[in-house]
């Protein structure tokens, strides 16, 4: 018989964010069937692990885990086979396959992937850029970007900004208002690679519409919601794009990871250019 929802414990010496992504990855192959999340982030004692499974005998499930620590890992799988859970170690495979690559053993350190270093002070700086040129709020510096966005309200800039941002991107984003100018010198900047956003007009409308809805706002006969209106700052914002040679991106059926890896993809060759006329 068929499950229509199942209980998914993910176990983690570290944040757990590995866990949830990949698991999430697996889960959304799964349309009929939900999972309902225990995350036990930051496990790292005999102590820590048995309130674990404790739930984990509570409502058994599927368990998912990424424990470094050997004893801890075997005293969870005895604990799984005991109460019916299947389990899996998420990095043993991973951990294998370089094993037997690089002929060396690896040295268990837990949460080594976020350590202090020059990666992790690279995203800090890029999120408090970030932050600092988001919607336009600041109008210089823009030199210093390594992605900067523009698009007509609605068109996922902010939150686009904000992953890229977490990847250790430098992002600004300006939005394009119908009668407001672009701050100028935009078309001389150097270093950014400048991308437009698009979605379609019905897409846009839907969201300002939400976003007012959400706002309770009085007025919800405004041209910033009229079909024809919309279609306008977006045919605008395609010329504009096309005047300058930006690249675009339609965000209209792409989620904020979608469209952030096409950013991704694109500024690596923006800076490619330069290493080869370089």
């Amino acid at each position: 018989m068929g499950r229509h929802y199942f209980h998914l414990h993910l176990i983690s010496d570290s944040t757990g964010e590995t866990l949830i992504a990949a698991s999430r990855a697996v889960a959304a192959q799964y349309q009929d069937v939900s999972s309902i999340e225990h995350v036990y982030p930051l496990v790292r004692s005999r102590a820590q692990l048995d309130r674990a499974i404790a739930e984990i005998e509570a409502a058994p499930g599927i368990v998912l885990f990424t424990l470094v620590d050997q004893e801890l890992s075997l005293r969870l799988e005895e604990a799984c086979r005991e109460s019916g859970s299947p389990c899996l170690s998420v990095l043993q495979p991973i951990l294998s396959l370089f094993g037997s690559y690089l002929g060396t053993a690896s040295t268990p350190k837990p949460g080594a992937q976020h350590m202090l270093n020059a990666d992790y002070f690279k995203r800090i700086d890029a999120l408090n850029y970030t932050m600092m040129h988001d919607d336009g709020q600041t109008a210089e510096g823009y030199e210093e970007a390594d992605v900067l966005l523009i698009g007509v309200s609605r068109t996922s800039k902010t939150p686009t900004s904000i992953y890229l941002a977490n990847r250790g991107v430098r992002t600004a984003n300006i939005p394009l208002v119908p009668g407001v100018p672009l701050p100028p010198g935009l078309e001389r900047l150097r270093n950014p690679l400048v991308v437009g956003l698009l979605a379609s007009p019905e897409r846009i409308v839907q969201i300002r519409q939400n976003r007012l809805l959400s706002l309770n706002a009085a007025d919800k006969e405004t041209p910033y919601v009229d079909r024809m209106s919309v279609s306008e700052e977006i045919a605008s914002s395609r010329r504009l794009f096309a005047q300058h040679g930006w690249p675009t991106i339609d965000v209209t059926r792409r989620s904020i990871e979608e469209t952030a890896a096409a950013i991704i993809d694109l500024h690596k060759a923006h800076r490619m250019k330069f290493i080869t006329q370089g």
